[in-house]
């Protein structure tokens, strides 16, 4: 049985859950993993077991610079003086 709860593609295989048990899962996996987005879950049915198989999409990693001896990821937190002497720096190419 295939399925869209919660925005996740679900399936069970080798038996039947309710609605109520497959949001359980989910919520366990989105608890594990706070800062991915769940985008698949296949449960295999063992009979007293649940297997999980579950498809992430992660994050987009945020670039971190060392910039005027700052660690930064963006220069929108910078004052204009800070502005100015980044865009003063010699940018090397790689």
């Amino acid at each position: 049985m295939k399925e869209v709860i919660d925005h996740v593609d679900v399936e069970v295989l080798n038996g039947e859950m309710s609605e109520d048990e497959i949001k359980e899962y989910i919520q366990y996996v989105k608890q594990k993993y706070p800062h991915e987005t769940l985008t698949s879950l296949t449960l295999t049915v063992d009979g007293e077991f649940v297997d999980l198989h579950y498809c992430l999409q992660p994050e987009p990693i945020q670039r971190i610079r060392r910039i005027t001896g700052y660690l930064v990821g963006t220069l929108d937190r910078f004052n204009d003086a800070k502005r100015a002497e980044e865009h003063d720096r010699v940018k090397h190419q790689v």
